[in-house]
């Protein structure tokens, strides 16, 4: 099992952030977890990478249940995480290479010394998603589809169980936006593939290997299930509170607002 959660519930500053989230993730289960800025995603991921203990309920991720065994690094290092957040701790003089590197430590910065075997891996995984070209180049010097793609290979290092992509696609224009997510798609499709989770508020990024789905509205989840079924004009529609139109297309959907209809005389 790679997430059971039950009840789990999350109080921050006197306020209700999580509110009794069900939710199983099997091996080899590649979800989306889909809501509005503000839905409660971001505290999820938190107290999935035990940043955040859960206030109620149960938590367990990768076998470590919260409250019952070692947490922090040990379990952090399990987790592949690739996050906008994660991007701006950086140091600005630190190459992509050294970028990469560092995730086999799951460290900000190097502080040990690559062995061989490390070095050859990170250039392996360079090369395999075409990012070897700037591998020497300073990480802030790169555009943005170049840093989540140094990211997600960083991410990659540590051989993680789970791997997270927090909206890793955000601000991404579509030539970039679909080369990351072909990236992402051929990580998924490879034999020895973490599982995934895939964090977003635009429909249109969640891919074919993204089967099941989970809407959290309000720190809560509305609904979960196979992706199909959650991404369908009459699931968004209650999930929205206003009528949506959900188009299907290369296996990815689309949505739009329906619109009113026209009243004659």
């Amino acid at each position: 099992m790679v997430l059971q959660l039950e009840q789990a519930s999350l109080k921050r500053n006197g306020k209700w952030i999580l509110k009794g989230i069900d939710w199983t993730v099997k091996n080899g289960e590649h979800w989306a977890l889909y809501g509005l800025n503000g839905a409660g995603k971001t505290a999820l991921l938190n107290m999935l990478c035990a940043y955040y203990f859960p206030t109620k309920g149960i938590v367990n991720v990768l076998s470590h249940e919260f409250g019952k065994t070692e947490l922090g690094e040990k379990l952090r290092r399990k987790i592949g995480l690739v996050s906008s957040a994660l991007q701006q701790k950086f140091y600005p003089e630190d190459s992509a290479f050294e970028i990469v590197l560092s995730g086999a430590f799951a460290s900000i910065g190097l502080y040990e010394s690559p062995s061989q075997t490390i070095r050859e891996k990170a250039i392996s995984l360079l090369e395999e998603f075409g990012s070897i070209g700037y591998a020497d180049r300073r990480y802030e010097t790169l555009s943005q589809g170049e840093k989540q793609k140094v990211l997600i290979s960083r991410a990659l290092m540590a051989d993680p169980e789970l791997l997270i992509l927090d909206e890793p696609v955000t601000g991404l224009d579509f030539i970039a936006r679909e080369q990351v997510l072909d990236m992402i798609e051929h990580v998924a499709n490879k034999a020895e593939a973490p599982s995934m989770l895939y964090v977003t508020h635009h429909a249109e990024e969640i891919l074919p290997v993204f089967g099941k789905t989970l809407l959290l509205k309000k720190g809560e989840v509305f609904a979960q299930g196979k992706t199909r079924d959650m991404m369908s004009g009459d699931v968004l529609s209650a999930f929205f509170d206003i009528p949506v139109q959900a188009v299907w297309t290369d296996d990815r959907p689309y949505l739009s607002k329906k619109k009113a209809a026209s009243v004659n005389g």
